[in-house]
């Protein structure tokens, strides 16, 4: 594996139900070059839910805990 899994698994059943909702409702209401915005913007929600990894969150420095499930903060010095 080549990246590490920074999303907990609440978030990344979320982020998936998300992005399906967010792409039927790009292409049943929205349609044309927006409608296709709104999909490409779905798929990439749905897909870090899918694989558990968000490269926003890697760059924030956010890492999962352990086997606990629970995400770790950064130390704020």
């Amino acid at each position: 594996m080549i990246y590490v899994k920074n999303v907990p698994a609440w978030e990344r059943i979320f982020r998936l139900g998300a992005g399906v909702a967010l792409a039927g409702y790009g292409l049943a209401e929205v349609g044309g070059l927006w409608g296709v915005g709104i999909l490409v913007g779905a798929m990439g929600l749905a897909l870090s839910g899918l694989l558990g990894f968000c490269p926003a969150c890697a760059l924030a420095g956010r890492r999962l805990a352990g086997r606990g499930g629970r995400e770790s903060r950064p130390k704020v010095p």
